[in-house]
């Protein structure tokens, strides 16, 4: 008999899902542990012997949907299916996410530790989910509930935080369209377009270059209100339990006078911090 690699897989899949995990009776006269064939098939909404082909290996190039069907009929998580995707020969589209996103404790956690580095949590649509203390000292303007890109191009007063403004907005622009290319149907991403086209030529015109590159290894040269010029390189990573969202982290070089500006700042946060929790104690 025809074997494949993805045909292997769903069948010992489907041995590890018991009948009530998916809903079904247990009816005791099964001679093999999981589900039957045809349960999966019913489940996937595919024929019997389609589903046959698969696992018998003479139907090797299943469509998205289908592989869709069957990791939700196999009860596979995220890593299961992106497997199933790629055994299956095509590229997993994203799952459908809530319009809704929210930060991870744990990675907040993590980079509140990091008082030497800013770094932010940006959603699907640029939006700042969070950002450590020193990331909030840096980027005073994408404070979490902004939105990176609208606060580009609609706040003024951040084209002069910017050394290089338009190739800040441009690279800005270029990751959106990687991001809604990934995500056409997050509503999200649908009103960020949306209101940046409507109020902004600028945004507009870049956005018609159709370039899209996701953020990568970059050199930021920003002014700082209250420590001057900062040159930080741009580190992204995409956060694996929440897919879409990125978190960025700006680091400087040791010893350079913007790692010396990061240690001020930072200081001048902290004492700044006191002086309110002071300033609250003698009004309360």
């Amino acid at each position: 008999m025809t074997t494949s690699r993805l045909g292997d897989y769903l069948q010992a899949r489907r041995a590890q899902v018991a009948p009530p995990d998916v809903g079904l009776p247990e009816d005791g006269r099964r001679r093999v542990p999981g589900l039957r064939r045809e349960e999966v098939a019913m489940l996937a909404r595919i024929s019997v012997d389609y589903y046959l082909r698969l696992e018998q290996g003479r139907e090797r190039r299943p469509s998205p949907q289908v592989l869709d069907a069957l990791s939700d009929a196999l009860l596979l998580d995220d890593d299961g299916r992106l497997h199933l995707y790629r055994i299956g020969g095509v590229i997993p589209p994203p799952r459908r996410q809530g319009s809704i996103e929210q930060a991870a404790p744990q990675l907040l956690a993590l980079a509140e530790l990091w008082d030497r580095t800013p770094a932010l949590l940006l959603g699907r649509a640029y939006d700042v989910l969070a950002a450590n203390t020193l990331g909030r000292a840096v980027f005073d303007h994408l404070q979490p509930g902004t939105n990176l890109l609208l606060t580009i191009f609609l706040d003024p007063s951040v084209r002069s935080f910017y050394i290089d403004w338009e190739k800040a907005a441009a690279n800005v622009v270029a990751g959106f369209r990687f991001l809604e290319g990934a995500w056409p149907h997050d509503p999200r991403i649908q009103e960020v377009l949306r209101t940046a086209m409507e109020n902004s030529r600028e945004f507009t015109d870049l956005w018609r270059r159709r370039d899209a590159r996701g953020k990568s290894d970059a050199a930021k040269v920003l002014l700082h209100p209250d420590v001057g010029e900062l040159t930080l390189q741009l580190q992204a990573f995409d956060v694996r339990s929440a897919p879409g969202q990125q978190l960025i982290v700006y680091h400087a070089q040791e010893g350079t006078r913007t790692a010396n500006a990061l240690r001020l700042l930072g200081s001048l946060t902290v004492t700044r911090s006191g002086d309110r929790d002071d300033m609250r104690g003698r009004t309360s």
